[in-house]
């Protein structure tokens, strides 16, 4: 068995950025696809699980509890459960990434 989600009935906000909850397909990992204006990022927030962040072009800042780290094309960031983080796009160019959640749907809490 397989799936293929085409673009068309992918959950795209306004941003650009696609919205994949595993769940209803069977796998156990979620995942954001990220196209970010310069600026754009979102709020502080935790999940119950480790989030993996692969940056594919751009740069960005990433709050990582009480750390700032630069992440550009290439990198690979892993965060804890219940860490406090965010990122912002401090590039003047977009900021593509993929954010994977370890878990079949989206879980979390803006701090």
């Amino acid at each position: 068995m397989f799936h293929v989600i085409p673009l068309t009935e992918q959950k795209q906000s306004p941003n650009r950025t696609i919205l994949f909850e595993g769940g209803q397909f069977g796998t156990p990992i979620s995942l954001f696809l990220m196209d970010a204006e310069p600026g754009q990022g979102p709020a502080l927030h935790v999940h119950p699980y480790p989030e993996t962040w692969i940056v594919h072009s751009g740069e960005a800042e990433f709050t990582v509890g009480e750390q700032k780290i630069m992440g550009k094309a290439g990198d690979i960031i892993v965060v804890d459960p219940e860490t406090p983080h965010r990122f912002v796009n401090t590039g003047t160019g977009r900021l593509q990434m993929t954010c994977i959640h370890a878990s079949d749907h989206v879980i979390q809490e803006w701090v």
